[in-house]
């Protein structure tokens, strides 16, 4: 009995220690992304944004990616983006109010992008967004720091 109470104790031990640092997302041409919400670790020194676009049209068409700014200024942030245009991937250069970003993708591409993990904080308000043109209304969700 002990041994079974002692493994246990380890394996919620193991399980409460176990950190997330990768946001892994996948989009597709309904603009959609298949998440509404992911969750990382505040402890984390490193945070990967891994994206995956589904669909099958060009990044001119139906270009994807992920932004991560607090949820109230991501959409002031969407709108500013359109005045960096494609080449800038329609996110203003240097704007610290952009914590985390991929570039563009177009259908059947894959990208990976980091930023410190310092830029989150537990408990912060924080919208993960795509901000092609029109995108950022429709493709959103919520990044919950722990």
């Amino acid at each position: 009995m002990r041994r079974i109470v002692a493994f246990s104790l380890f394996a919620v031990a193991g399980i409460a220690s176990a950190k997330n640092c990768t946001i892994d997302l996948k989009a597709d041409d309904q603009m959609k992304f298949d998440q509404a919400t992911v969750t990382v670790a505040a402890s984390c020194p490193t945070i990967t944004i891994k994206l995956a676009h589904t669909g099958k049209l060009a990044v001119t068409a139906m270009g994807h990616n992920v932004a991560i700014s607090p949820t109230d200024s991501y959409q002031a942030v969407a709108q500013d983006g359109l005045k960096a245009g494609a080449a800038g991937h329609y996110l203003p250069a240097g704007d610290t109010r952009v914590l985390g970003s991929t570039p563009l993708i177009g259908g059947g591409e894959t990208i990976t992008a980091t930023f410190p993990g310092n830029r989150l904080k537990a408990g912060g308000d924080y919208t993960f967004y795509c901000s092609f043109p029109g995108h950022w209304s429709l493709m959103k969700g919520k990044l919950v720091v722990e």
